[in-house]
C-alpha cells in the first residue's frame, strides 16, 4: 500500500502521510445485501457519515459487519464549516464517537455552507472566494482536525451560481486554506468539470493549480447535462471528459491516489459499479505511464459557446448519448 505524502509547512501534521487505498464505490442501502454475501473485490468503502450518526440500529448493523472486511472512509455532507454560525459542537461530537467506530485513514466534508438561523438547507451551498471566508475555514478546519484526531480534507464542491464579493479564483481560494489549515483537499474532478462548463473557466487551469501534495482522496461521477448547465447529479458512467481530468490529476500529483466512484442517483447493479471502479484503475495505470495525454478536455462552456463545438476533434463530446438527446428534444 502506497502513501500519499504532503509537502505542507508542517511535518508533523496528522495529513501528512495518508494510505493510497485503491478505487472504491459508495456503500449505498441497495447493495448491503450483495455486498456481506459476496464479498465483491472492492478496494474500500465510502460512508456518508451522518447516516451512521446514530445510537445503534440497522444502519450500525450492517457498517460493523463491511468493517470486518474492507477499510472504509467516511465523508460528511453537514458540517456546514462555512456557515454563518459557529461549527455545531454537538455535530462534532456525535461525528467523533463515529470517527472512534470506524477508524477512518481520514475523513472528509466540502466547501461549503449549508444552514444558517437553525436551519438546514440540505445542499452544499458556494462560498464567496474572499479572504473573510478564506480566514473563517482556515481557522475552523484547524479546529476539526484537531478535535475528531484523524486526518481531515475538504472537497471542492460544484457550483451553479458566484458571488460578486469573490476576489480570487476558486483554485486559490481552494489551495490558500488547505494550505494554511495544513489539512487535505479531497479532489472532485466531476466538480471541476461541472463548474468550468457552468461558470466558463478553464478546468485545467483548476487541476494544474492546486496543491497536489495535498490530494487525499478524487472523486469521480456522472452528471446531468441541462444544455445551457450541468446538474451534479452523481447519476450515470463518468463522462469521457471527467476522466481526462482525472488522468490529468493523476499525471499532476504522479503518484497513485485513493479514488472513489459516486453513484447516488439511479443507483445500478453492483457489477456495473465494480466495472466503473475497474475502469478508473485503467485510467490510473495510463495516466501513470504517460506524460501527455491525446484527449485533455476543452475548456468547458454553454452550449452554443465556440469552445464546445471545437471538441470535436478530441473524439467526444460534452455529455452522454442520453444527455444529447434530452437536449435534442427541448430544441425540437
Amino acid at each position: 500500500m502506497s502513501e500519499v505524502k504532503s509537502k505542507g509547512t508542517s511535518g508533523d501534521a496528522n495529513v501528512a502521510r495518508v494510505p493510497a487505498l485503491g478505487v472504491g464505490v459508495g456503500l449505498r442501502v441497495p447493495h448491503y445485501a450483495h455486498v456481506l454475501r459476496e464479498h465483491p473485490p472492492v478496494d474500500f468503502f465510502e460512508i456518508i457519515s451522518e447516516n451512521f450518526m446514530v445510537g445503534g440500529g440497522k444502519p450500525l448493523y450492517h457498517l460493523e459487519q463491511v468493517l470486518e472486511s474492507y477499510p472504509v472512509i467516511q465523508h460528511g455532507v453537514s458540517l456546514n464549516i462555512g456557515g454563518p454560525e459557529a461549527i455545531d459542537r454537538d455535530y462534532l461530537t456525535r461525528l467523533k464517537a463515529l470517527v472512534r467506530r470506524v477508524k477512518p485513514a481520514w475523513l472528509s466534508d466540502h466547501f461549503c455552507w449549508s444552514g444558517a438561523g437553525g436551519a438546514h438547507l440540505h445542499d452544499l451551498l458556494p462560498l464567496p472566494y474572499c479572504q473573510e471566508a478564506v480566514e473563517r475555514l482556515v481557522e475552523r478546519a484547524r479546529m476539526v482536525q484537531a478535535f475528531l484526531e484523524v486526518p481531515f480534507a475538504l472537497e471542492n464542491t460544484s457550483s451553479y451560481t458566484t458571488y460578486t464579493q469573490s476576489s480570487m479564483t476558486e483554485w486559490q481560494f481552494v489551495s490558500e486554506v488547505v494550505e494554511r489549515a495544513d489539512i487535505g483537499l479531497m479532489f472532485d474532478v466531476n466538480n471541476v468539470f461541472v463548474s468550468a462548463y457552468n461558470h466558463g473557466f478553464d478546468a485545467l487551469e483548476f487541476v494544474r493549480n492546486v496543491p497536489h501534495e495535498r490530494i487525499v482522496q478524487i472523486h469521480v461521477a456522472g452528471h446531468t447535462n441541462l444544455g445551457t448547465h450541468i446538474i451534479d447529479t452523481h447519476r450515470g458512467h463518468v463522462h469521457d471528459g471527467v476522466w481526462a481530468l482525472y488522468r490529468e490529476t493523476l499525471r499532476q500529483v504522479r503518484t497513485p491516489v485513493s479514488t472513489l466512484i459516486e453513484w447516488d442517483d439511479a443507483i445500478p447493479e453492483f457489477d456495473v459499479l465494480l466495472a466503473e471502479a475497474e475502469l478508473a484503475k485503467q485510467h490510473q495505470a495510463l495516466a501513470l505511464a504517460s506524460t501527455t495525454d491525446a484527449e485533455l478536455p476543452f475548456t468547458p462552456r454553454p452550449a452554443g459557446h465556440a469552445a464546445e463545438d471545437a471538441c470535436s476533434h478530441r473524439g467526444w463530446q460534452q455529455g452522454g448519448p442520453r444527455e444529447r438527446a434530452a437536449q435534442d428534444n427541448r430544441q425540437s
